[in-house]
């Protein structure tokens, strides 16, 4: 069944039907009464949208706006542009083992998350932000209320697709807000965590040889690298840098892997692999980063083998407002309310 989200059903009863909300949770409420509360509330504005005459799902095939995408759909075709991307992951667990990459996609409607599994994620090394792309073939799932695009290996990931092209983005206000901590009170293995604090100090990036087809290591072999997927490959580059943050209550080193480093840096690739053939020339930037203060979104893990907690970035914001951050500690201080920053979760492997 496809899910339509209750808030969506009762906007667009009340624009076609020129009624308050007021009045249609009325209408609702009473259906659910009739029927004995045996049926959800979402079910019930389904039920009310009928006998009023809404037709609920406007698209449900063909190239879909994502505004249109419901939770339950198959074989999905939408275009969009991508505005955040996320690191390539690899996962172990009991049942299943492999890899998934995340992107944020949105067109004039709205934005959603692919999450792209097996080998469908290595289309995260060939996309970049601001590249439109064509999904055929995805398949759409709730995720803690929100909905994704999920591709498998039967599905298509087209990047600059001819003939296509997307206007300005639309920002959804859907996705879960990061819970925003003081760097003390951080646990193992927190998820969609926010905190906030100034550099301290820096480190220069270390560089990595990756194979150029899938991200994965390349590591070397007599005169050559081999990919463990790929065999002998040129190698590219990848590469990762840390801080140290201070918010007054604790320190911590905080990791930014690829995309989170170029952003810190507000640097290209080109110029990152700079610091690579010249690492001296990095210590004007170390210096200008110290007093920096930073928000970042990402998850806690504890280093055992210096025991520490550290905390890797996902999403980074290196212009906060100070006044609102100090506002928003406080918060966190005296209790677990969420953050006001809406945020998007790298989705957690189980």
């Amino acid at each position: 069944m496809l899910k339509i989200p209750l808030p969506q059903i009762i906007e667009k009863i009340t624009k076609e039907k020129g009624i308050s909300e007021q009045e249609l949770n009325s209408k609702i409420d009473e259906k659910l009464k009739q029927l004995s509360g045996l049926i959800s509330k979402e079910g019930a504005a389904h039920i009310v949208a009928n006998e009023l005459g809404v037709k609920l799902l406007e698209q449900t095939q063909g190239k879909l706006q994502i505004k249109n995408i419901l939770a339950g759909m198959r074989n999905v075709e939408v275009v969009g542009k991508v505005t955040r991307k996320f690191e390539l992951r690899e996962f172990k667990t009991d049942n299943r083992e492999g890899k998934v990459a995340n992107i944020i996609i949105g067109d004039e409607t709205g934005t959603i998350r692919l999450t792209m599994w097996g080998e469908q994620a290595e289309n995260i090394n060939k996309v970049n932000e601001g590249d439109t792309v064509k999904i055929v073939g995805g398949y759409v799932r709730e995720n803690q209320g929100r909905k994704e695009v999920h591709l498998n290996d039967r599905s298509k990931f087209i990047i600059n697709p001819e003939g296509e092209s997307v206007g300005e983005v639309k920002e959804s206000n859907d996705f879960p807000k990061a819970v925003r901590k003081n760097i003390a009170d951080l646990n193992q293995d927190e998820q969609n965590i926010e905190i906030f604090g100034t550099i301290v100090q820096a480190f220069e990036p270390k560089f990595f040889e990756v194979c150029p087809q899938c991200g994965k290591r390349a590591r070397p072999e007599g005169d050559s690298f081999v990919c463990q997927v790929h065999n002998a490959v040129q190698p590219d580059y990848s590469y990762v840098m840390n801080v140290v943050l201070d918010d007054g209550t604790e320190t911590i080193r905080a990791t930014f892997f690829r995309n989170q480093a170029e952003r810190l840096l507000n640097k290209s690739k080109e110029d990152m692999l700079k610091y690579k053939d010249d690492p001296q020339s990095f210590n004007p930037m170390k210096t200008e980063l110290i007093g920096n203060q930073l928000k970042l979104v990402g998850r806690a893990k504890r280093n055992d083998m210096f025991d520490r907690m550290e905390f890797t970035a996902q999403l980074v914001f290196t212009d906060p407002d100070p006044e609102e951050e100090i506002k928003n500690l406080e918060k966190s201080s005296g209790s677990d309310e969420k953050s006001e920053t809406s945020s998007v979760q790298e989705e957690e492997v189980k």
